[in-house]
């Protein structure tokens, strides 16, 4: 296996937008080709990017108000796939999963939305499932893919891309895995503590 990977295709899925366009801009020089939903993908093409839908992708439009976009195994698929396993490179194939070799996530804010004071609705709805699962694959598979797992990672990217291009080493994939399950954990302990807190 390969120690260094080259991004080729990203997905781009996240809540604040601050900090985002100077990675896109060397994203986009380096000839990474943008995957995104929604609001990000707007965003995307408001800089003059071009952005495939994940919509597109899936065939299948957001759905349940939006509760469900990236939930597809074109996505996960495209993620979670070994590129040095045969087996998962013949179903790729045979299924039209493309390679998705970088995932940027930022999480709906559900600790902001509690310390809010809004009423319960809403914040359940703050309780992010695509994010979460998109950023636990991408980490499970750093062999291969790149996570970044909150606005706080786009400079440390940003700082790999000056540095060598559009490549990451197995070193750096696993440094953003950890930094990935570290934001999981802490944004699950709070989901939990606010469950706990209503008994």
């Amino acid at each position: 296996m390969a120690e260094t990977k080259k991004i080729k295709t990203a997905l781009v899925s996240v809540f604040h937008k601050d900090g985002l366009d100077e990675l896109l801009k060397k994203l986009n020089e380096e000839g990474v080709r943008f995957l995104s939903t929604g609001g990000t993908q707007s965003f995307i093409e408001s800089l003059g990017y071009e952005c495939q839908k994940v919509e597109e992708l899936t065939t299948y439009p957001s759905i349940l108000g939006g509760r469900v976009k990236t939930l597809h195994p074109k996505v996960f698929g495209g993620i979670l796939g070994r590129r040095d396993n045969e087996g998962d490179r013949e179903q790729m194939a045979k299924y039209e999963i493309p390679e998705i070799d970088l995932v940027v996530v930022d999480l709906y804010p559900f600790e902001q939305t509690v310390a809010s004071g809004a009423g319960e609705a809403d914040i359940i709805e703050k309780i992010d499932i695509g994010g979460i699962s998109l950023i636990r694959a991408a980490a499970k598979n750093f062999n291969d893919v790149v996570i970044v797992p909150s606005k706080a990672e786009y400079g440390v990217l940003l700082d790999i891309l000056n540095a060598q291009g559009a490549a990451t080493t197995l070193q750096q994939r696993k440094a953003f895995a950890e930094k990935a399950f570290g934001v999981s954990s802490h944004y699950d302990t709070a989901i939990h503590a606010w469950f706990a807190d209503k008994d």
